[in-house]
C-alpha cells in the first residue's frame, strides 16, 4: 500500500488521515485530523524516516526544480536548495511566547495572549495546505526511550522541512510508537502559507510575506506560518529543543540549553571528562565542538555543537545529551583551515541551502577555500565572479548533515541516558576586561557569570562597534519563559546538585592588546585552556584568586610549542577594577529590566563583586 492517500470527492478528511496511519493512538489521530480539517491538504503522508521515503521526496523535489542534485562523484547523495530572498533566517521580531500571563514571558520575549494569537493564526492556517501534501513527521529528541529524551510530531506542508527533520532528529516509526496514550509529547504545526489553487504552478521556494513563529508553553504547542527556512520550519530545533523544552525543564527539574557538548579523554590515564559550553553567536562554538588539540595527551571528541539537555541522574550528578541527530551549521567561515573536521563531515548526504554552485556541480562559500573560484553560480542562481560586489553564498547559508558522519563523533552520543558533566563553560567575544579563563567562585557565582554573559558588537551587527550585547547563557532569543525566572531555576538546580554540581568557568578567546591584535592564538590552542580546566576539576592545577574568579597561577597554562610573550600573558589575565566597576553598573541596568523577579542571590553576587573590586 502506498504511503499516500489522495482525497477523492467522496472521501472525508478522517478517511484521508486514517487510511495509511501508522499508529492506533486516538490522541494522535484526532489531533492530526483536526489539523487536516483546518489546513485542507490534498493528501496526507505519515513519514517513516526510511531511505525509500528520502529517495522519493528528493526525486519529487528535483523534478519540481526545488532541489538541485550535486555532482555524485564530488558530493554523493547531496543537494542544493535556494530559498526565496525574503526567507533567509530566523525572524525574531515575528517569534512569540504565548504564555497565559505576560510576566511569564518576560521583557526579552515578544508576548501575545494564547487566545488572541490563536484568533490571529487560525484564519491564516484555514486552507493553508490546499493543493499540497501534508506530512506527519514523528520525531525523537535524544535516543528513543532515553532518560532525558522527549518526543514530538511536526505536521508540515514543506518537503524540504521533512528532509531536514530526517537529518536533524531521530525521525520515524520508532518515535511514533513511543507516543503512547496519555503520555507527554510536543505538538508542532508548520505551513509555508502558500496554498495552491487548481492548475496553479508551484514556486521553487514557496513562502509568505506574513510570518509567525509562535509557542504555547502551557499546552506544549508550536505553530509556525509563512517561512520555510531553518529554525522557522524545523520545529524540533530552537522552537522545541530550547523554547518549549526550557519550560518543560523548569516544570520537571532539568535544563534545556544552547550548549555544545564535548568529550575529552586523558590519553595517559584513559579517564574521560565531559564539558558543555554556552557561547553567543560568532564566538567560536563550532570550532570548539570539533576541537583538534595542539598539545599531546588529549583526545577530543564531539557529542553536540548546539543544544544540550541536562538532567540530574540517579547518582546525583548532572547528565547531558545532545537531543539532535545532525548539524544545521552556518557555511560561510567554515573551511579547511578553520574547521577541517566540519569539512570532512560534509563529504556527502548533505543538504546545502543558499550556498554557491561551482561549474563542476559542487558547492562553495566564502571561507571554504583560500582560493576563490573564477566563476560560480551564486545563491540566487546568477553568474558570479570574484570581482562581483556581493557574496556568492548568503551570509546565513547553511548545511544540514547527519552527526554520524563526523570523524570526531564520540560513541557517547549514542548513550541512552547521557554523560555526566564535569564542567560548564560560558564565553563571549570580549576585546577587553574578561580574562582568557577564570573559574567561578561558587555555583551561585557561576550562575551570575552566565546571567551576565555579553559580547562586543562587531561591524556585522547593528549598533555601536564595541558596545556590549547581553546574551545571558547564550539563551536570549531561545528562553521560553521569563529570563529572571530561568536564572532562578539554575540556582535551584545548584541546590539539587550540591557538591556534585559541575565546576563553572568563563572563557574569552578574543581579548585584544592596545594595538588591536588578538593576544591568544585560539582555535586548536584553546585545548591548552581546556587542559587547565580539567586539571582544576581534578584539583591538580594551581589558581590565583582575583575579584572576578580564579585564573591560572603563573606557569600553570601549558604553552609548550607556542610563543605567547610575557606581556601578552599578563594582559590576558589582567583585571582592571575601574573597567569592571563600570561594567557592574551596566549589569545593574540590565537586571533592572527584570524588576523584582531577579533572584536575590544574583543581586547579592553583584554586591559582592563590587566589594571585591573595591577592596
Amino acid at each position: 500500500m502506498s504511503a499516500t492517500q489522495t482525497i477523492e470527492a467522496e472521501s472525508t478528511v478522517t478517511d484521508l488521515v486514517r487510511a495509511n496511519a501508522t499508529t492506533a493512538n486516538e490522541e494522535v489521530l484526532q489531533w492530526v485530523t483536526e489539523v487536516a480539517e483546518l489546513t485542507k491538504p490534498v493528501e496526507v503522508v505519515w513519514c517513516d524516516g526510511s531511505q525509500d521515503e528520502w529517495n522519493r521526496i528528493t526525486s519529487e523535489m528535483v523534478e519540481a526544480g526545488s532541489l538541485i542534485p550535486l555532482n555524485k562523484d564530488l558530493r554523493p547523495g547531496s543537494f542544493l536548495a535556494r530559498s526565496h530572498p525574503a526567507d533567509v533566517a530566523r525572524v525574531e521580531d515575528r517569534t512569540f511566547i504565548c504564555s497565559e500571563k505576560e510576566e511569564d514571558a518576560g521583557p526579552t520575549n515578544n508576548w501575545v495572549a494564547p487566545a488572541e494569537m490563536k484568533a490571529e493564526l487560525m484564519p491564516l492556517f484555514d486552507g493553508a495546505m490546499r493543493g499540497r501534501t501534508m506530512y506527519v513527521v514523528p520525531f525523537s529528541m535524544g535516543p528513543v526511550g532515553g532518560a532525558i529524551t522527549q518526543l514530538g510530531i511536526e505536521i508540515t506542508d514543506s518537503p524540504y522541512a521533512v528532509l531536514n527533520m530526517r537529518i536533524m532528529t531521530r525521525m520515524g516509526q520508532a518515535a511514533l510508537d513511543g507516543i503512547t496514550p496519555g503520555s507527554e509529547w510536543v505538538r508542532t504545526v508548520h505551513s509555508v502559507g502558500a496554498p495552491l489553487e487548481e492548475g496553479q504552478a508551484d514556486e521553487a521556494w514557496p513562502c509568505n510575506d506574513t510570518k509567525y513563529i509562535t509557542h504555547f508553553p502551557e499546552t506544549l504547542e508550536v505553530w509556525s506560518y509563512g517561512s520555510g527556512y531553518g529554525g522557522n520550519a524545523l520545529l524540533s530545533k530552537k522552537c522545541f529543543a530550547l523554547r518549549i523544552a526550557s519550560v518543560m525543564g523548569r516544570n520537571e527539574g532539568w535544563l534545556a540549553e544552547h550548549m555544545l557538548l564535548l568529550k575529552l579523554t586523558n590519553v595517559d590515564t584513559g579517564k574521560a571528562y565531559h564539558l558543555s559550553a554556552a557561547f553567543p553567536s560568532a564566538c567560536g562554538k563550532t570550532n570548539l565542538a570539533m576541537l583538534q588539540p595542539t598539545i599531546p595527551g588529549w583526545k577530543v571528541e564531539t557529542i553536540g555543537d548546539d543544544i544540550a539537555w541536562l538532567r540530574p541522574g540517579k547518582d546525583g550528578r548532572l547528565y547531558a545529551i545532545n537531543p539532535e541527530a545532525g548539524f544545521f551549521g552556518v557555511a560561510p567561515g567554515t573551511g579547511e583551515s578553520t574547521n577541517p573536521v566540519a569539512m570532512e563531515t560534509l563529504w556527502g548526504n548533505t543538504i546545502f541551502t543558499n550556498v554557491a554552485l561551482t561549474d563542476d556541480g559542487d558547492v562553495w562559500w566564502e571561507g571554504k577555500t583560500d582560493e576563490v573560484p573564477a566563476h560560480l553560480t551564486d545563491w540566487q542562481g546568477n553568474d558570479w565572479t570574484p570581482d562581483a560586489d556581493r557574496p556568492a553564498a548568503h551570509p546565513n547559508s547553511r548545511f544540514t548533515v547527519p552527526i554520524q558522519q563526523t570523524p570526531s563523533l564520540a560513541a557517547d552520543w549514542y548513550e541512552q541516558d547521557g554523560v555526566p558533566l564535569d564542567a560548564i563553560l560560558f564565553g563571549g567575544r570580549r576585546a577587553t576586561n574578561v580574562p582568557l579563563v577564570a573559574q567561578s567562585l561558587s555555583w551561585e557565582h557561576g550562575v551570575f557569570v552566565g546571567a551576565t554573559v555579553s559580547s562586543e558588537k562587531t561591524a556585522a551587527q547593528e549598533g555601536t562597534v564595541g558596545e556590549l550585547r547581553r546574551d545571558p547563557f547564550a539563551m536570549l532569543p531561545f528562553c521560553g519563559y521569563n529570563m529572571a525566572d530561568y536564572w532562578g531555576h539554575w540556582l535551584e538546580m545548584g541546590e539539587t546538585l550540591g557538591d556534585k554540581a559541575p565546576k563553572v568557568f568563563q572563557v574569552n578567546w578574543f581579548r585584544k592588546g592596545a594595538d588591536g591584535r588578538f593576544l591568544w592564538p585560539g582555535f586548536g590552542d584553546n585545548s591548552r585552556v581546556i587542559d587547565w580546566i580539567i586539571r582544576r576539576v581534578e584539583g591538580e592545577a594551581r589558581g590565583r584568586e582575583t575579584a572576578i574568579g580564579t585564573v591560572p597561577a603563573d606557569g600553570e597554562l601549558n604553552l609548550e610549542g607556542i610563543e605567547v610573550p610575557a606581556e601578552d600573558l599578563d594582559e590576558l589575565f589582567s583585571i582592571d577594577p575601574a573597567s569592571w566597576l563600570a561594567e557592574a553598573d551596566l549589569t545593574e541596568e540590565f537586571f533592572a529590566r527584570f524588576g523584582d523577579r531577579v533572584p536575590v542571590a544574583l543581586r547579592d553576587q553583584l554586591t559582592q563583586l563590587r566589594q571585591r573590586l573595591s577592596a
